[in-house]
């Protein structure tokens, strides 16, 4: 296992720099490291492997839910308003409605649509937050992109528990339509209070530490808890440790320096996730996803940047933010993934098209994905190529 983490981070590294020599984003190498090595090309790393490296992915997660709470600051709200709502919900609803619709016109099952179309909601941070941090981005799309992608989860989990519910309804007239819908706003409840559990908590130890190894060992605990905590009670371990975040940047007034802290253990930890992201990718799945995939695949990616134009039109955003905010919101991953995994008590029948579609779509937008959000970042203005003589922080 350790020779397979070496490779993992060395890989990674070697790649990262590869890609960034043709102004490609580092996380777009990781993401090509891993799927070279692992068991679907070379073969170097087996598949029992990678699924034993799925706490990595797990931990990587619940950091960058994390870091994007901590610059949740209610000053930071005051300023932007309810903005990023209202594009969260119009991009996701939109790229949701918009598969839905059209997979029932092509003559597929409804059952089957309204589930595979809710997953087109989720759009995965991780990339997102990795090309931002690499080119130092900042401005009004940077800050409104970072609100968007996580309040993107609570829409795209509340979505994707009404559409299941709906299908079931479908599928099974008899069964309790007001339990199914009630189960997505139970999961965000149950997300809230432990994120405001561990919020609060996370302050208290920080008192009585004050040397930096310390507080970085309290850091790692509390976010390892929150996410523990949140996968025991079923609840989004995304959602909780984004609410801890948040919770514990309005009532510190070292959430900056907890925040810098944080920075010294995530950039190995965001490598290995990208790197066995990457190694779970089949490209065997693309030829298998025909005409639905298509419609999948394209229609989510219309959908998300309709959406995201339309809700920053309504709330008269920057006209950079209408422009160039929609091709940041199209990587997809973890979540999306996961969502598959509750598809299939729903239409266990499709269970096999749908992780199919997804694993193919999740290929193709984590290798586009990072590439068209540095390229919208750049057009908007807010990231310059960093230089080799003042290389970016961490990198």
């Amino acid at each position: 296992m350790l020779f397979y983490l070496a490779l993992i981070l060395l890989s990674g590294l070697l790649f990262g720099r590869i890609v960034k020599l043709i102004k490609l984003p580092n996380v777009t190498g990781y993401l090509l490291a891993g799927l070279l090595i692992g068991p679907h090309v070379l073969g170097i790393i087996p598949e029992n492997i990678t699924l034993q490296l799925e706490l990595v992915s797990q931990m990587a997660l619940a950091f960058i839910a994390f870091t994007i709470g901590l610059s949740f600051k209610k000053s930071y709200f005051k300023a932007v308003g309810f903005t990023p709502v209202v594009i969260a919900v119009f991009e996701a609803l939109i790229a949701v409605f918009l598969v839905q619709g059209m997979l029932v016109l092509t003559g597929n099952d409804a059952p089957f649509s309204i589930v595979l179309g809710a997953i087109a909601a989720a759009t995965a941070p991780a990339a997102t937050i990795m090309v931002i941090k690499q080119y130092r981005a900042k401005g009004p799309v940077t800050s409104t992109l970072m609100s968007v992608v996580a309040i993107d989860d609570a829409v795209a989990l509340i979505a994707f528990g009404f559409s299941v519910a709906i299908a079931k309804a479908i599928n099974n007239p008899e069964a309790g339509i007001v339990s199914s819908i009630l189960q997505p706003f139970q999961e965000i409840g149950f997300s809230i209070l432990i994120g405001i559990a561990v919020g609060l908590f996370m302050k208290f130890p920080l008192r009585f530490f004050k040397k930096s190894g310390n507080r970085l060992v309290i850091i790692i605990g509390c976010v390892f808890l929150t996410s523990a905590l949140a996968t025991l009670c079923g609840a989004s371990e995304l959602l909780a440790c984004m609410i801890a975040g948040t919770i514990f940047c309005n009532i510190s007034s070292e959430s900056d320096s907890i925040a810098e802290l944080a920075d010294f253990v995530t950039p190995p930890l965001f490598l290995m996730f990208f790197v066995v992201s990457g190694a779970e990718l089949d490209l065997s799945v693309i030829p298998q996803i025909g005409i639905i995939g298509i419609i999948y695949v394209v229609f989510r990616v219309i959908g998300k940047m309709a959406g995201a134009f339309i809700g920053a039109k309504i709330m008269k955003a920057p006209k950079e933010v209408c422009r160039y905010l929609g091709p940041t919101l199209i990587p997809q991953a973890g979540v999306a993934i996961g969502l598959t995994i509750v598809a299939q008590t729903a239409v266990p029948e499709y269970a096999n098209v749908i992780r199919t579609v997804i694993l193919c779509g999740t290929l193709i937008y984590e290798i586009i994905g990072p590439v068209a959000t540095k390229i919208s970042l750049k057009k908007a203005g807010e990231i310059k190529e960093p230089s080799e003589k003042k290389p970016a922080k961490n990198q």
